[in-house]
């Protein structure tokens, strides 16, 4: 039920920012402008305002950003809840903002994915073999993956918003072979792929000594890119607003009273473009 509830939730998400390319281009730009703040603290705030960005251009759906306090309770992965208002369906989303190539998509916490892989020997190509693994509880992440990725290139100042297709990946997968060589790898990973030997996804290694960079289920959107549906309908080019960077700073050495002035202003700036896109909420 969740997901296709995150499938419909896509192709909505899709749908607006086709007909208001305008808004997702100016979230975008506020996003990647954090960078300038911090290398690390656009990731955080895209959670917030994408949640955001849910609540006020998407009528029939709402958001709540989960928050990192709860992270040790969850029992999925995520950083935002959305609910369809329509059906009642609540389903979580992890939102990454990575740069364009590696992108993890699980981290494998009780790692049981590489053990289970390597009981199978090196190399894994028999389809009744490959069928009974997506059916584990280990692989269970396979019909699991709401993963909402900001993919960006900072040189160009692009952005594009995959979805990776879990369900196309398994389909697809002809044989799955450990690779134990390549730059800089210190573990190694079980690599899947296609009948015709493009890459589709990796399991790193899974052993307890492994850090979350060092296991689970990762993909690259460089060389996988058949095994993602782009929301933007490819890239989008966003710049940085240098104002953001002032209003930040400045709130920081500010009064609620100030800050709640400022809301204000932007409430009623968010209002404006609303009208302007003729978006009714």
């Amino acid at each position: 039920m969740s997901k296709n509830a995150y499938k419909d939730f896509t192709k909505r998400f899709s749908l607006l920012i086709k007909k208001h390319p305008a808004l997702i281009t100016m979230t975008l730009s506020n996003i990647f402008t954090m960078r300038l703040i911090g290398n690390k603290t656009h990731g955080d705030l895209a959670e917030i305002a994408i949640s955001e960005f849910i609540n006020q251009y998407m009528y029939d759906f709402k958001s709540i950003h989960v928050g990192k306090d709860l992270y040790r309770a969850k029992s999925k992965e995520e950083d935002i809840t959305v609910e369809n208002e329509i059906t009642n369906e609540k389903f979580p989303i992890s939102l990454k903002a990575y740069g364009d190539g590696p992108l993890q998509l699980s981290t494998d916490k009780t790692s049981q994915m590489f053990p289970l892989l390597e009981s199978h020997g090196d190399r894994i190509d028999d389809k009744k073999t490959i069928a009974a693994i997506f059916t584990e509880d280990a692989f269970s992440c396979f019909s699991e993956i709401n993963v909402l990725p900001l993919i960006y290139d900072e040189k160009k100042q692009q952005c594009n918003i995959l979805v990776f297709d879990a369900e196309l990946a398994r389909n697809s997968t002809a044989y799955i072979k450990k690779a134990t060589e390549g730059a800089g790898r210190k573990h190694p990973a079980y690599r899947f792929y296609d009948d015709k030997d493009n890459y589709i996804c990796e399991v790193r290694y899974g052993n307890a000594s492994a850090n979350a960079l060092q296991r689970g289920l990762w993909t690259n959107t460089k060389n996988a890119i058949p095994f993602f549906n782009s929301v933007t309908d490819g890239w989008i080019n966003y710049s940085h607003n240098l104002i953001l960077v002032k209003l930040f700073s400045h709130a920081l050495v500010s009064s609620s009273k100030g800050h709640a002035a400022a809301l204000s202003e932007i409430k009623n700036d968010i209002e404006k473009l609303k009208q302007a896109n003729g978006i009714n909420v």
